[in-house]
């Protein structure tokens, strides 16, 4: 099947014979004037086709997609997806109460993972009627035994199992290895299943399996739902009929703006491995997409300070931090970086752009050629959408931005910048 998308890869773009940058319809440059920056912009239409374009990949099965709050949980974007019939996989109680503000029905289509849940959040999970528990731990087993036992209310289980599989991605959003905190060692999860069978208020009905974000390849999906498969078939032997399996989510994107990078097909890549690995089993399959669906569909955008050299290196500064957008500091990740407004006639420069964070770790990129830029010029970080605001802090005393949701020729605010007063009030000056 062939899927259309509205916005294509690229929701930012220079529209023909123009030469200001756009989110779908609507200018940057307008939206600066009127919400200021620092400033997070996401495009509605991208991210609707992203979920789109992931339902429809396994239309042909049984299938919930559980959209990662944690790559981005603002209420108007949650709102956006539940609308489309989507779940949420959450990994705090504070995430749940983000999905039961946009609707309390959707507390039926909510997977709760997390390897540090609290009696207090798993208390609100029972109470709220969610779908399943991921469970990553024996003790979190009898925790959540015990707590369902109180409510007198009888939880359903999956526990997540670590398959010991590779993929290649950064080491700190790799999650499959048994060097990781994150699931059960597959080998020992049939004792731990008959564990939950014996108790009155768990109920196993489910697998789980997450082995890391931004994975690129299709195999490793697969490899680790080989090992699901195998071990569904040996539960049935042992009379715990497994009815969904969570594939996790981890599919990446293209940061670097790659041309020949086409996500239909990698889409169709993906949904083949995990077709190929549960062929025959009769299971629901639960899908927790996060960055797939929302990281293109968001850009930081930011103005320039200062332009300053220091002997050989020239440095852009901008009023943006890495308080905004850590992932270049913390990850080494990449973002492209354009100009809101394009000069065909500019020169090309090799620069740091960098953030007036007291840090030298304070970067978006360095040593990138691109166009020169002035001081009070606005320039796009694209693919901010995943980990940008979710992962944003208030370090140096820094108001968190703005945020901004596109849609076709219209924009409308979706947080507003915080102030000095917002960070302050919740602290207690002693006399």
């Amino acid at each position: 099947m062939k899927y259309e998308t509205a916005f294509s890869d690229r929701p930012f773009r220079y529209p023909r014979n123009k030469s200001l940058l756009h989110c779908e319809d609507v200018s940057l440059v307008g939206l600066a004037k009127k919400y200021g920056t620092p400033l997070y912009v996401y495009s509605a239409g991208q991210i609707l086709d992203r979920y789109r374009l992931f339902s429809n990949a396994f239309a042909h099965r049984d299938h919930l997609i559980c959209y990662s709050v944690k790559a981005n949980s603002n209420l108007s974007i949650l709102k956006l997806l539940a609308g489309q019939g989507s779940g949420f996989d959450i990994v705090s109680g504070g995430e749940l109460l983000r999905v039961l503000q946009v609707n309390k029905k959707a507390a039926s289509r909510v997977v709760f993972s997390g390897v540090g849940k609290t009696a207090e959040e798993i208390d609100l999970a029972l109470a709220a009627g969610i779908l399943i528990f991921n469970v990553e731990s024996e003790s979190e087993v009898a925790l959540l035994a015990e707590r369902a036992r109180r409510m007198r209310v009888r939880a359903r289980v999956a526990l997540r199992v670590n398959p010991d599989v590779f993929a290649e991605t950064h080491p700190y959003i790799s999650t499959g290895l048994r060097e990781h905190k994150f699931g059960i060692d597959i080998q020992a999860a049939r004792a731990v299943y008959q564990d939950v069978k014996r108790s009155r208020y768990l109920d196993p009905v489910g697998i789980s399996v997450h082995i890391g974000s931004q994975i690129q390849t299709a195999e490793p999906f697969g490899a680790a739902l080989d090992g699901v498969a195998d071990l569904i078939r040996q539960l049935e032997g042992e009379g715990i009929r497994i009815q969904s399996v969570d594939a996790g989510g981890g599919l990446g994107i293209d940061y670097h703006g790659n041309s020949n990078f086409d996500p239909v097909a990698e889409m169709a890549k993906y949904a083949a491995e995990v077709d190929r690995a549960l062929a025959g089993l009769q299971v629901r399959l639960l899908l927790e997409p996060g960055r797939f669906l929302i990281a293109q569909a968001g850009a930081l955008l930011a103005r320039v300070l200062y332009l300053k050299r220091n002997g050989s290196k020239t440095f852009v500064i901008t009023d943006a931090g890495m308080n905004d957008l850590i992932r270049p500091a913390l990850y080494q990740a990449y973002h492209e970086i354009l100009p809101v407004i394009q000069d065909p006639q500019a020169k090309r420069a090799m620069v740091d752009i960098v953030g007036p964070v007291c840090e030298s770790g304070d970067f978006f990129a360095r040593d990138r050629e691109m166009p020169q830029v002035r001081e009070g010029d606005l320039v796009a970080i694209l693919d901010a959408g995943a980990y940008g605001m979710s992962l944003s802090s208030n370090y140096n005393s820094r108001p968190r931005a703005a945020e901004v949701l596109v849609e076709g020729k219209k924009a409308r605010l979706i947080r507003r910048r915080e102030t000095i007063r917002d960070l302050i009030q919740p602290e207690i000056r002693l006399l």
